[in-house]
């Protein structure tokens, strides 16, 4: 299995709801991932804008797959709610912040 990090950001004036359901379209188009650790950031100000859009809310996702669908960012290009995204290829990337976290928790 191949570990990715897919970074979203969706438009700030989408609600909880519609945040949701774009967030579960996404997941089901990569149905045979399993996604380890999913984390809300929240919203941040954009340094420039997008799409007329001058924030933006992040999500965080850590999945294991060994294939990424062909046709899945050109499907995230056609979303409208997502303003940009990054997908790359992570080393185990959320195992090693976990063990980090619990480092510096010992320490303290």
């Amino acid at each position: 299995m191949r570990n990715y990090q897919l970074v979203l950001v969706l438009r700030s004036s989408l609600s909880e709801s519609q945040r949701k359901k774009t967030s579960e379209t996404i997941k089901n188009w990569l149905k045979d991932a399993k996604f380890t650790k999913e984390e809300e950031i929240g919203q941040k100000a954009l340094a420039y804008t997008i799409k007329k859009e001058t924030a933006g809310f992040y999500l965080n996702y850590f999945l294991e797959t060994e294939v990424i669908p062909s046709d899945f960012e050109k499907k995230l290009y056609n979303q409208d709610e997502v303003l940009r995204h990054l997908l790359i290829r992570a080393k185990k990337i959320a195992k090693k912040k976990e063990e980090e976290k619990k480092v510096k928790t010992k320490k303290n």
